[in-house]
């Protein structure tokens, strides 16, 4: 990417600093820096060799205000960046790698993990890609796939609530991190209470979801969104109607379309810049094209844009919640998983009286049926199922844009190959863009405009 602030252009293809001479006004030479790749040392070195007076500044990988272990190389001139990269690969996990090493339904523990804060859209994106591998896509009951969207939007509202928590507290914003992550826990609390884990649920699994939800949980959801609702107007009023938030935040980290469509930038930072892509709309998966919502968009395409879209956001998520809640309560108890026992997880497991394992109720009754029921159930949970040879990729709209997953199957019990594009990962390369040329107390309000989650882009 180049980029050229005060007389410094960024993004030669070899390492290291080439100073050559430049006419620059009335018959001014100063010299133009060309600078990319190589290890931080060596530009270093030779920033000191030529002599000119300049800082470069580490922010991170760990420090409060980078989302996560990213690590920032900054070089300034006073206050003023003139060159901003990012380095990676701190929170690696080989999520990735680990899959191909586990069956097909161990997957989504594993890539639940990646983002975070964002775990069912990994899990229904890597779960839907499986069942297009299966040839089973229109065996999956519809009360499951009703949950899924559900659980989704209540994750997609839970995540925005942590990227306008987390970047009005980098500000200095103590009150507007309290509230957001307030109106989280409500989230949270329907998340344990369906899947039993506040995160990482591996709750949604290949031909459906692993249990219904329980008696009373669609109350409570109506209960929390009215609940939600009054938290998110208190962040409205303490973000965009703040002075000295719009004061940090108007014309702050600008990327415009044309820059984002060069990066491959997706989700809000995109919708900011005026183009309305969602996948949900343009690429309907789990039914999204019979929900009832908008796509919010502005052209302002800076840090306080996003904020407005991300608010937005929340309430379309509210509507696509409240007709996920009607659907269910309209539809007779069914079941949430494939019918073939060959590949369905076993769903709607008893508990026993000491609060672990099975019920005898249910032991009974997989044990009692058949031997060769049994012979299934232990294959299916021990060796796992066998996928058709062959590949597909399924993306979904995630939080923080287009999330992807290519699976390739060599007809095993398990991956061959696993690669997610995560949202994260892309939209980090806009960083160099909204910083260089700014203010160094700016650089902190881009990238909590850009939101990136390390757990994804590291994986």
């Amino acid at each position: 990417m180049s980029a050229t602030t005060n007389g410094a252009t960024a993004g030669a293809p070899d390492a290291g600093f080439r100073a050559t001479g430049s006419i620059v006004g009335e018959g001014e030479d100063v010299p133009t820096f060309e600078s990319g790749g190589g290890d931080w040392s060596q530009i270093a070195e030779e920033a000191a060799r030529l002599g000119e007076e300049r800082i470069v500044v580490n922010m991170g990988p760990q420090h409060p205000s980078t989302h996560g272990v990213l690590r920032l190389m900054l070089e300034i001139d006073g206050e003023t960046v003139t060159e901003a990269r990012c380095g990676i690969g701190y929170l690696h996990t080989g999520i990735e790698k680990n899959m191909e090493y586990r069956t097909w339904s161990q997957g989504p523990t594993f890539c639940t993990r990646m983002d975070y804060l964002a775990s069912f859209f990994q899990e229904t994106a890597y779960c839907l890609a499986v069942e297009r591998l299966l040839g089973i896509a229109d065996e999956v009951p519809e009360r499951a796939t009703v949950i899924r969207v559900l659980m989704m939007e209540l994750n997609r509202i839970s995540s925005h609530l942590v990227a306008l928590a987390t970047g009005g507290n980098e500000l200095g914003a103590t009150t507007i991190m309290t509230q957001g992550f307030t109106a989280r826990e409500e989230i949270l609390k329907i998340f344990e209470l369906v899947t039993g884990l506040r995160m990482n649920h591996a709750y949604v699994r290949p031909g459906g979801v692993v249990q219904d939800i329980p008696p009373g949980a669609l109350d409570t959801v109506r209960e929390s969104l009215g609940v939600m609702r009054g938290y998110i107007r208190q962040l409205e009023d303490l973000m965009l109607g703040n002075p000295i938030y719009k004061g940090r935040t108007v014309g702050v980290g600008y990327l415009s379309l044309s820059g984002c469509m060069a990066l491959g930038i997706t989700g809000p930072v995109l919708r900011s810049a005026g183009l309305p892509y969602d996948l949900r709309k343009a690429d309907p998966y789990c039914g999204y094209e019979t929900y009832d919502f908008d796509i919010p968009t502005s052209t302002d395409a800076d840090s306080f844009s996003r904020t407005v879209l991300r608010i937005e956001e929340c309430y379309q998520s509210m509507r696509i919640v409240e007709q996920c809640l009607e659907r269910l309560q309209a539809m007779a108890p069914g079941p949430v998983m494939v019918a073939d026992k060959k590949i369905a997880w076993p769903a709607q497991l008893a508990i026993g009286s000491d609060g672990m394992g099975n019920s005898l109720d249910h032991i009974k009754t997989i044990m009692g049926t058949s031997m060769e029921a049994l012979i299934h159930h232990f294959k299916l949970v021990t060796e796992g199922f066998r996928v058709p040879a062959g590949q597909v990729f399924q993306a979904v709209e995630h939080p923080r844009g287009i999330l992807g997953v290519h699976l390739v199957s060599d007809g095993g019990t398990r991956p061959y190959r696993a690669h997610f594009r995560d949202p994260s990962f892309n939209n980090l390369q806009a960083v160099s863009l909204m910083c260089e040329g700014g203010q160094v107390a700016d650089v902190v309000v881009a990238v909590a405009a850009l939101d990136p989650v390390l757990g994804g882009v590291d994986r």
